[in-house]
């Protein structure tokens, strides 16, 4: 496997090594003040024994100033370069490193109970529900969707599509029974008797077009009589004809008990149930679909379909400065609205989220365990150790200040309790 090389300068190493080193400047300052306060003590203790005590308490801070030094310094380089064993920890150590941080992250950040109560909190559901519910993200998702349709559509070949949809509309015709199929369309209009409501829809405008073509059937009426029949023989056929029309046509709107309603009732009735159930109404009609989808018109329809669907969503696609919501991001956000006033399914959608990513993270968590210790492995010895200094050397110091500021206190309380005690 190989292990990419971390990319060790960042834009602020320039103000963390800065401010490393400003505090290596304090900790060695007040170090070099420990040091010069224990000479100058020393030197005077002779002729003023009350220094014994700021003798004690500098050599005490000297003591754990240098030992916070070493200790600090030996994490990340040898002391003074001398080969001395366990110094240089991070560069010698960084395979072991690289394991206990994989294990690390491994077992108590990549658990299951972890993930889960986090991704609890987060109500992922219901953020993705009010951001999709606003216009403008709405909006923006629905631009993403179709450009991405339209790309796609564009670079598909005309010829092949065109095929591949004729292929698929043939096929889904030929495994659907048009018969039966046409027949539950047509049983829908019985329901609450729409089928006489089509039909006194279709004698009101029989009755337009009889009152509208008056003069046409005079004219029809006087063409188709023998040359012999007087005009007023003529006319009086025609007032016949179209007087039984006219009243025909409005005893069948005004009564709904008319003969020809139940005629009409039985014979709808009657082709529906023929159209179910029967084998040889069936068979025509499978043979009539047969017999158009063998005509070159059913391959030209396809290839309308075809055309007229790439052409509708390229053009929405490049539609972007239209102001007025169009029906693709009104319907995202319809969506993300509904989602988001259904509590129950934002519980279920969280719960599958949860379940989903666990399920992943448990199923490569081992994975990723080994990847970061194969990945601090493979790092450089010296530049991670420069890296982990910058990241924590800082605070270190800290150490080195406390242990100087620590060790000289503790000196000087035991250096009070032995004479005290002698």
């Amino acid at each position: 496997m190989t292990v990419p090389t971390p990319v060790w300068s960042r834009p602020d190493d320039a103000v963390r090594q800065a401010q490393l080193d400003a505090m290596k400047r304090r900790a060695t300052g007040l170090l070099a003040l420990a040091a010069a306060v224990f000479g100058a003590a020393t030197a005077f203790e002779g002729q003023y024994p009350w220094l014994g005590y700021v003798r004690a308490t500098a050599e005490a801070s000297l003591v754990g100033g240098l030992a916070d030094w070493f200790a600090v310094t030996a994490l990340f380089r040898r002391p003074l370069g001398l080969p001395i064993p366990h110094t240089a920890i991070v560069a010698t150590r960084k395979e072991r490193i690289g394991r206990i941080l994989g294990s690390f992250v491994q077992n108590h950040f990549l658990s299951h109970d972890v993930i889960a109560a986090k991704l609890e909190t987060m109500h992922l559901a219901e953020r993705a529900a009010r951001w999709l519910s606003q216009p403008e993200n709405a909006r923006r998702v629905a631009q993403h969707v179709a450009s991405g349709v339209a790309k796609t559509l564009e670079a598909l070949p005309d010829d092949e599509m065109r095929r591949l949809v004729h292929q698929v509309v043939s096929a889904r015709l030929r495994a659907t029974r048009v018969a039966p199929a046409l027949g539950k369309t047509l049983s829908l209009l019985l329901v609450a008797d729409g089928h006489q409501e089509l039909l006194s829809e279709a004698v009101r405008l029989a009755a337009q077009a009889v009152h509208d073509n008056h003069e046409l059937i005079r004219d029809q009426v006087r063409a188709e009589s023998p040359w012999w029949v007087p005009g007023v023989v003529d006319e009086k056929i025609y007032e016949r004809i179209v007087g039984a029309i006219e009243r025909l046509l409005r005893q069948i709107a005004t009564h709904p008990g008319h003969p020809l309603r139940a005629t009409f009732d039985a014979a709808l009735r009657d082709l529906i149930d023929r159209l179910e159930h029967s084998p040889e109404a069936i068979a025509r009609t499978e043979a009539m679909k047969e017999d158009w989808l063998a005509e070159p018109g059913a391959a030209e329809l396809s290839a309308r379909l075809w055309e007229t669907t790439r052409r509708a969503i390229v053009t929405y696609a490049t539609q972007a400065s239209a102001t007025a919501p169009r029906p693709l991001e009104q319907g995202i956000g319809a969506f993300g609205a509904a989602v988001a006033g259904n509590s129950a399914l934002l519980e279920e959608i969280d719960t599958l989220v949860i379940d989903l990513t666990v399920s992943v993270v448990a199923q490569y968590r081992q994975e990723i365990g080994d990847f970061i210790a194969q990945t601090v492995a493979g790092w450089d010895p010296e530049a991670t150790s420069r890296r982990f200094e910058l990241a924590v050397g800082r605070d270190l110091q800290f150490v080195r200040i406390n242990g100087t500021l620590v060790g000289g206190l503790v000196g000087l309380a035991i250096y009070t309790l032995y004479h005290l005690w002698h």
